[in-house]
């Protein structure tokens, strides 16, 4: 009897908004508000230079849609072939259809299931990991899986020690069926106690915006929770494959502060020359900084066929995740 096929990855794109904003650019429109910060203040506590804003006309889907025809023409997968299409968003287009389903109709690739998955900065892993399983089970054969945000439409641009951590983009990866290990494992975990922490506390009632429909968040908070939980993923999906640290070849953390990747990398014993590091140009793009740092380091040459990479994320809920890939 045949095994049950595995998960790969096969091609990855991204997108960043065409605004670029260096945290000069940033200082200056903040000093407009009467807000003050500095280039060396956000570099040393965050480790990010720059961001992108998407445009007032561009929205979740539009940069999910560019990252999504890269990744397909990088896997050689006509939009056609997609029976399955994840985008994992905490900035949707509108409140409902999904931006899957958006997505799905921009891409002309109607027919296949299209959804959103909800996890904030942990999301991309939460998508990944309900579509491997879809593949595993035979429900799937051709996934693409899309982390998209555009943040900077959440953020408190009188609140510096915020509004100056978050960017928009979108990334996105083709998953195929396979007689070849690809995705070795993943774990997913959520703690809704610590919701306070992280959030927009708002919502739409009656056609009006009701409670703080900004983001809030207790940044020491977050990061003591953070490189602990990272590091607990990370130990367990390589306990899953019966592996160690040692086997890794490359980490890909949710770029959301150098601190925590640093402090996480440490926990691992894995120096920084193995972690894929791209938050210092395009800040924290939540759901979307996984893959965005994934195509990153396929295309620049780092990452390569027959390597191991380990993903893990942490975001609002609170989630946190990780995955264990083999390229």
């Amino acid at each position: 009897m045949r095994s049950a096929p595995h998960a790969r990855l096969t091609g990855t794109g991204s997108c960043l908004p065409e605004q670029r904003l260096s945290n000069q650019d940033l200082v200056e429109r903040l000093a407009a508000r009467g807000v003050e910060t500095s280039d060396d203040w956000i570099v040393e506590r965050t480790g990010i230079r720059f961001r992108h804003f998407a445009a007032e006309s561009q929205t979740t889907s539009d940069l999910a849609l560019t990252a999504a025809q890269r990744a397909l023409d990088d896997a050689g997968v006509a939009a056609s072939d997609l029976d399955l299409i994840i985008v994992a968003t905490s900035t949707p287009d509108m409140v409902f259809p999904s931006t899957a389903c958006l997505l799905q109709a921009k891409l002309g690739a109607s027919g296949g299931a299209a959804f959103d998955v909800q996890a904030v900065c942990t999301g991309f892993i939460y998508a990944i990991s309900v579509a491997d399983a879809m593949i595993r089970s035979g429900a799937a054969r051709t996934a693409l899986v899309v982390g998209a945000e555009t943040f900077s439409r959440l953020l408190d641009f009188d609140d510096r020690g915020t509004c100056v951590l978050f960017g928009d983009g979108a990334g996105a990866v083709v998953l195929q069926a396979s007689d070849t290990p690809g995705i070795l494992s993943t774990t997913l975990h959520a703690d809704g106690q610590h919701a306070p922490i992280l959030c927009v506390p708002g919502q739409v009632r009656g056609g009006a915006v009701q409670g703080h429909a900004l983001l809030t968040m207790d940044g020491q908070a977050v990061f003591k929770l953070a490189v602990n939980l990272l590091d607990q993923a990370a130990r367990e999906v390589l306990d899953q494959a019966g592996l160690t640290t040692a086997d890794v070849d490359w980490l890909v953390p949710h770029q959301a502060n150098i601190r925590i990747m640093q402090s996480t990398a440490r926990k691992l014993r894995l120096g920084m020359d193995k972690v894929i590091v791209t938050v210092d140009q395009h800040g924290n793009t939540s759901a979307a900084s996984i893959p965005l740092a994934l195509d990153a380091g396929r295309r620049d040459g780092r990452l390569k066929a027959g390597q191991r990479v380990l993903l893990e994320g942490v975001g609002g809920g609170f989630t946190w995740g990780a995955a264990l890939l083999q390229l």
